[in-house]
């Protein structure tokens, strides 16, 4: 069975989560790891590499982040151990995800995250329902290890604790500040016992040396409200600050909604993002049709075969379309013989005869209009082509009475007239008069 990783990166704390198998709902396992500050994302890659290499069953990690320039660093860091499988979110995604695991958000729309870390504070403003973050701001002058240092110094300022010597005892009066702090969340005083003295603490003390700072905090969250302008319905407070009960009664003095605070607040980022990592599902390849076996292919006829494509003739029309142009040329062939016959009987001057022998309707010849007398022999009828041409006019010709031809006397033969066909009327040269130049003698001197 595949498991899956939540990481939460912070300051000088990396946290691990993975849901218990089998466990109750919302049950995790939480792996806590003090890494130094200046190298805490270098520290999340190094511990994630070695969960997943003590279980290759994890299927998936999510770690979170609180910038970009966060989330860079995670990015270059985890590249450098050639981890690849994993995922960014921001911290307030993963806290609202958290809180609608472990509480009742269905009359909260828009929800207030107070992240009280030991190196800043910060708030956003998230949807409950969409998880968009409308708005997020971050402070450092108010923190956890800020709180520390106001109990360190009022222990150094009450005599009963030395100031530390060196870095090491500093540190380790720190450690013993903490350590009262979280025990005040349960109980009225503290009394802690160190090589320097007696570290004791008292609720109202303690509540008094807080006030400021947090009541700071609590005006901050109400500004960044105010500037996301979307009313809250409810604040959710977070990290290690939260264990302190004076955060939550203030921040719901100050807002006027309701605090929640969940249990082990300080790992609600890391088992947030456990509940958001998701394995990586395999796509699956789509399916092929079916091929149709050779003996089925031949039978099939595509239908650019069949169905001619528009705007193209069909394979018929095109098969007949020699045949047809060899018609055409023929055709165009006779036209153009019969324009050179008219043309030249035109040129004749038996234009207008060759129209009236092919108007009449016995066959008689037409005499030409003409003033030039000509022979009485009878010509060779019009050719059979003149006929057919003219039987191909729809209309029927003009009936004509016939014209009976007179007896024309034939012209007498001059020097000047010549019979160039015989069957023809001869052509008649006219006698031009004689050109006398100056200095000449006229003619028949």
């Amino acid at each position: 069975m595949s498991a899956v990783l939540g990481v939460s990166v912070g300051a000088a704390t990396v946290r691990l989560a993975r849901p218990q198998p089998g466990g109750a709902p919302n049950s995790f396992q939480v792996h806590t790891l003090p890494v130094p500050e200046q190298h805490a994302e270098e520290s999340a890659a190094d511990a994630i590499a070695a969960a997943l290499a003590a279980g290759p069953e994890v299927a998936a990690t999510t770690v979170t982040f609180r910038s970009e320039p966060q989330a860079r660093a995670i990015r270059a860091a985890m590249a450098r151990r050639q981890l690849t499988n994993y995922q960014l979110i921001p911290e307030a995604v993963a806290a609202v995800h958290f809180a609608h695991a472990t509480a009742d958000l269905r009359e909260v729309t828009t929800l207030a995250v107070y992240d009280l870390g030991s190196s800043g504070l910060t708030v956003s403003v998230v949807d409950a329902r969409t998880i968009d973050v409308h708005q997020c701001e971050r402070i450092s002058d108010i923190s956890g290890d800020y709180l520390d240092s106001l109990i360190r110094e009022q222990q150094i300022a009450s005599g009963r604790i030395a100031h530390p010597a060196d870095p090491a005892g500093l540190a380790a009066l720190d450690a013993l500040c903490r350590a009262a702090k979280e025990q005040l969340s349960s109980s009225n005083a503290v009394a802690l016992p160190s090589e320097q003295g007696l570290v004791l603490l008292t609720q109202e003390n303690f509540e008094a040396l807080m006030m400021l700072a947090i009541e700071s905090s609590a005006r901050m969250t109400r500004d960044v409200i105010i500037r996301a302008q979307h009313p809250v319905q409810a604040v959710l407070v977070i990290g290690g600050g939260a264990r302190i009960p004076l955060i939550a009664r203030v921040l719901e003095r100050t807002i006027g909604v309701p605090v929640i605070v969940p249990v082990e607040p300080e790992t609600a980022l890391a088992r947030g993002a456990a509940l958001l990592a998701r394995p990586a599902q395999v796509a699956q390849a789509p399916v092929a049709p079916p091929i149709a076996p050779i003996e089925q292919l031949d039978d099939v006829t595509p239908a650019w075969l069949t169905a001619p494509a528009r705007g193209r003739r069909p394979l018929a029309a095109l098969a007949g379309r020699g045949h047809n142009r060899r018609e055409l040329n023929g055709a165009v062939l006779t036209v153009s013989s019969l324009a050179v016959v008219a043309a030249i009987g035109i040129g004749l001057g038996y234009g207008t005869e060759v129209l009236e022998s092919g108007n009449s309707s016995d066959g008689s010849q037409a005499v030409p209009a003409s003033s030039t007398p000509r022979s009485t022999v009878p010509t060779t009828a019009p050719p059979s082509t003149t006929e057919a041409v003219h039987g191909t006019v729809a209309a029927p010709p003009v009936q004509l009475p016939p014209i009976t031809p007179t007896e024309e006397p034939a012209p007498t033969q001059g020097p000047n007239t010549f019979t160039v066909v015989p069957g023809l009327p001869p052509i008649i040269v006219p006698t031009l008069p004689p050109v006398v130049l100056p200095g000449m003698p006229p003619p028949g001197r």
